[in-house]
């Protein structure tokens, strides 16, 4: 397909699709370009976009694909489940075994509730947290996001970060009144948040290490506070590790920080690429759901036997130690290729190279906005002519997998050092 063909898709997909994308920051608008880039195929390391440009994929469809795209073990195991049927409905056995396998790998959770996407499962898990403490307002951060239901769309990094609109258009004033925002990194802060709001608190809920602001790790002690804090007040800590979780540890950030939170979100892995995510935690909090309790949480999908597979394919190979050895091998010698270039912060195998003057850590979203967005679009377009292909946004994280290996991470260093020099 050649580029006027290209161009042709996408005046097509505007008249059909709001904005002519079905995810915001695939417009690539933020990045200085006009059209967005559409992919027709993966391999490995490696995406191959309509026109039959290939690159280098450091987005990974955002982090799932930790043994790279149409990994053979994932597409065998799907495809022996799509012979028995695509959707039933009605409860398999595969839900139970995946249910075992999150069970087994993240230490806090006890109990575990499929689900089709993260949104889905921080909306659930917000709503549990509500109705278990009884009470109504909940804590976020500024610059974590949480998925696009309407209490947590407040100040959310990522895709709102790079278009710069409001959080809350559309949204009930009396929606997002109960949710309060604090500084991340910031202890002082959400001490007095507590302080202050503490006896309506149902929850803190945190990206334990932020991705939608780059990669922001946690500083020394500010999970641990949170963890005091909400045993000081009676909420529960809830970790979204949407990102984290499979990634930075198999027990997610809680193994890496060892703090142990109330209820954990995770999505991205735990469906190995296809749509699934799971929200879980204490046993007497999630037998608050129904049918075991009344808290009501629904879904038809929820469980699909295709998205189960993939699921069970990728987290039982994450048994494996040596899976997240190679991985801090890869993710470090990149780091050290891109340090040249830019500050870098990276936690395990998800990273971020900062377009910003000073050299000091990224602590915050304050931080993060700080960078200089425009030199980062003049990088993303010089690596997509290089073909090399990372996030559409300053405000997102590179993923590293075990397809990658240094025939593609010192290409992606040397196109980033011909955009940039030295």
């Amino acid at each position: 397909m050649a580029l006027a063909q290209q161009s042709a898709l996408w005046r097509r997909a505007t008249s059909l699709i709001p904005g002519g994308v079905n995810s915001p920051v695939r417009a690539m608008r933020s990045v200085g370009l006009d059209e967005p880039i559409f992919m027709r195929s993966g391999d490995g390391a490696w995406i191959e976009d309509v026109s039959g440009n290939r690159y280098v994929d450091w987005v990974m469809s955002w982090g799932p694909l930790i043994f790279g795209h149409a990994d053979p073990e994932t597409l065998a195991a799907v495809a022996d489940a799509l012979q028995r049927g695509t959707t039933f409905g009605a409860p398999t056995e595969a839900e139970v075994d995946l249910a075992a396998e999150i069970v087994d790998a993240v230490p806090s959770v006890e109990m575990v509730r499929l689900v089709s996407s993260g949104t889905e499962a921080a909306m659930s898990a917000i709503r549990l947290a509500r109705a278990f403490t009884r009470r109504d307002r909940v804590i976020k951060f500024d610059g974590c996001y949480h998925g696009h239901s309407d209490a947590l769309l407040a100040r959310a990094g990522s895709g709102l970060a790079t278009l710069g609109i409001p959080g809350t258009p559309g949204v009930p004033t009396g929606a997002a009144g109960d949710t309060i925002v604090c500084g991340y990194n910031d202890i002082d802060g959400v001490a007095a948040a507590v302080a202050r709001y503490g006896e309506g608190l149902a929850a803190i809920v945190v990206e334990p290490v932020a991705g939608n602001m780059g990669v922001v790790p946690p500083e020394p002690g500010f999970l641990d506070v949170l963890r005091t804090l909400c045993d000081a007040s009676g909420a529960l800590l809830v970790f979204d590790e949407v990102i984290t979780g499979f990634r930075v540890a198999r027990g997610g950030a809680q193994e890496l920080y060892g703090v142990l939170p109330d209820l954990t979100i995770l999505g991205k892995i735990v469906g190995g690429g296809l749509p699934l995510a799971a929200f879980g935690g204490r046993a007497d909090v999630m037998e608050r759901l129904a049918p075991a309790g009344d808290v009501y949480q629904a879904g038809t999908l929820s469980g699909n036997p295709l998205a189960t597979a993939a699921g069970l394919s990728v987290l039982r190979r994450l048994r494996d130690p040596a899976v997240y050895a190679a991985l801090e091998a890869k993710a470090v010698r990149l780091e050290a290729g891109l340090a040249e270039f830019g500050h870098v912060q990276r936690v395990g195998a998800m990273l971020t190279m900062f377009c910003r003057e000073l050299d000091d850590p990224v602590r915050d979203f304050e931080g993060a906005s700080a960078c200089d967005t425009d030199r980062y679009g003049v990088l993303f377009r010089g690596l997509l002519e290089r073909g090399v292909y990372v996030a559409p946004s300053q405000f997102e994280c590179l993923f590293v997998s075990l397809a990658h290996g240094d025939e593609e991470i010192d290409r992606t260093v040397s196109a980033v050092g011909d955009v940039l020099g030295n």
